[in-house]
């Protein structure tokens, strides 16, 4: 694994929003709208994380898969690789790009039981070969690098530890949207921090100006991230 985030290919796949932000064209002739396509992502993702819990992965394997799941319908439609099959694929895939190998067989026990519905009936020969679909897909290219790897770091920085855990919270938030498609990792990571400064009432600012980040980029993430942030608001209270 590259050890350094802008000599890696993670760097290298960084898109602007509007390149993922875009419904295929054999998704269009099926009637899925950027609305449907967005939920639906968002619908596999929690898909994927709910799966994760009941086979027990780390959350490293989860936001790993997401991310896998995400790149993949840059370049693939819908219509050609089902989400149902694509999601617990990602899953087991990225279970063994991060060292946490979850058995193909365990994760379609698991999807039989969360799912009553036919369509959700996959076997294993199916995830085996969706993963190879899906590793054609990225190019191959399955280095990811998540903002928990510089959080830590970053919030003991900003004296902010006590916020870890909300924190923490946040960013796993941000995977219900494309960020991590289109931003690095530690900037992700900062606009998560100034949201819970923000939901905690911590002075920050004088942290902030001493960094050598684009702030208007942090501040753009924030406005991605105000839907996140308002739920949380109420979470807190």
């Amino acid at each position: 694994m590259s050890a350094n985030f802008w000599t890696s290919s993670h760097y290298k796949e960084l898109l602007d929003a509007e390149e993922v932000d875009v419904v295929h064209q054999l998704d269009k002739e099926r009637g899925i709208t950027l609305d449907d396509f967005k939920l639906i992502k968002l619908h596999m993702s929690n898909y994927i994380a709910r799966l994760a819990q009941n086979v027990k992965v780390r959350q490293r394997v989860v936001a790993t898969a997401i991310t896998y799941m995400r790149r993949v319908y840059i370049r693939r439609s819908m219509t050609e690789y089902d989400p149902r099959l694509v999601a617990p694929s990602c899953l087991y895939l990225a279970s063994k790009s991060e060292e946490s190998t979850v058995q193909a067989r365990l994760l379609v026990f698991y999807i039989k039981k969360l799912y009553s519905d036919d369509k959700y009936r996959y076997e294993i020969k199916d995830i085996l070969d969706m993963e190879m679909k899906i590793l054609e897909a990225l190019n191959y290219y399955l280095v990811i690098f998540h903002p928990y790897r510089s959080l830590s770091q970053l919030l003991q920085d900003a004296g902010m530890n006590d916020t870890a855990q909300l924190t923490w919270g946040l960013v796993n938030d941000t995977y219900k949207m494309d960020l991590i498609l289109i931003h690095p990792p530690h900037l992700i990571a900062l606009a998560c921090i100034y949201i819970a400064s923000v939901l905690k009432d911590k002075e920050t600012t004088a942290w902030f100006e001493e960094l050598r980040v684009d702030v208007n980029v942090v501040c753009l993430q924030n406005l991605n991230l105000h839907p996140i942030a308002v739920m949380r608001s109420f979470q807190e209270t």
